[in-house]
């Protein structure tokens, strides 16, 4: 007789609106729907948007790992200033889908209210470009802001990694390249809903196994196309899958927020609690009833207007300092 699994409910406001995205896109992703997950998400800026919003975007291509070409994106306002703060981004969409303007209308509002000067980058997704390829390629981008801050109007001692769920584990993972090989120094990074860990043995995951927006089969489908084989065994490095480091000190000042009815509650809970036993300031929001990515897809619902108000509150502290 098997084992019933039972979960937090989610949040009414937000069920109604996950009935309607559930029409629209799927619950569960295969390796084979990766072709029609790169065709485009629904959460990319548009060029009209930044205009709308008065910035502007230049793109760069740059070398990645292994010293190959990659392109990232420099989005700051029309109007901007000199040396203000910098949002080094990296997108989200599994490790397999996604580019350097997806999810950026999250970041757009703080270039806009603090002047920041924002860089994405287009890393290579799995599985085409297994680990280490893609948080390789994210650190690269870094080194290179970093090297080129001053013609970006960055000030190079005042930028903060972002990033949303696969990228908020590549944010991580990046942080930890950092801090392992003595730079470039980050203010903060900033983890939404981040994946962290390969594993799959949660509570969490077994909660959300064919519901919301991305489940159980679907994270088992993303960590398989970035580590094949390697999954959930000891080949697996820490850059990879933050989840798995032991010793988080030296990091800089962490902000991670998830549902807690999606599947990665609980290992964001844990790094969270592994960035506190480590000494490193950490805020955590666990927002009831929230499924993955609820207020990107539902940012008129009240949970969702809650956690972007949060989130805003702390990113200006991040960059007025």
């Amino acid at each position: 007789m098997s084992e019933i699994v039972t979960r937090p409910p989610y949040d009414p406001e937000l069920e109604a609106v996950l009935a309607t995205v559930s029409d629209q896109m799927p619950t569960t992703y295969t390796l084979d729907m990766i072709p029609m997950m790169r065709q485009g998400l629904p959460l990319d800026l548009a060029d009209e948007d930044l205009t709308a919003a008065g910035a502007m975007r230049r793109d760069f291509t740059i070398k990645g790992y292994n010293d190959a070409d990659i392109l990232v994106s420099v989005i700051a306002r029309a109007d901007h200033g000199e040396r203000g703060p910098g949002i080094y981004y990296t997108h989200g969409g599994g490790m397999v889908a996604g580019n350097q303007m997806s999810g950026m209308h999250v970041v757009l509002p703080w270039i806009i209210a603090h002047d920041a000067v924002a860089v994405s980058v287009n890393y290579r997704l799995a599985p085409e470009f297994p680990d280490p390829f893609p948080v390789e390629d994210c650190y690269a981008g870094l080194i290179w802001t970093i090297e080129h801050a001053a013609e970006l109007g960055i000030d190079p001692l005042r930028v903060m990694i972002a990033g949303a769920s696969a990228g908020g584990g590549l944010a991580a993972g990046t942080a930890l390249l950092a801090r392992d090989r003595g730079g470039p120094h980050l203010t903060a990074h900033l983890l939404m809903c981040p994946m962290l860990d390969d594993r799959d043995d949660t509570s969490s995951a077994a909660q959300f196994e064919g519901v919301g927006t991305w489940d159980r089969a679907s994270n088992v489908m993303a960590w398989t196309a970035l580590l094949g084989d390697r999954r959930k065994t000891g080949e697996v490095s820490i850059y990879a899958a933050p989840a798995r480091a032991r010793d988080l000190s030296g990091l800089p000042p962490a902000f991670i927020d998830c549902g807690a009815a999606e599947v990665f509650r609980d290992e964001d809970v844990a790094y969270a609690q592994a960035l506190w036993r480590a000494g490193v300031q950490a805020e955590l929001h666990v927002w009831p009833g929230g499924f993955h990515g609820f207020d990107m897809l539902a940012p008129e619902a009240g949970i969702s207007k809650a956690a972007i108000a949060a989130r805003d509150a702390w990113v200006a502290r991040q960059l007025a300092a």
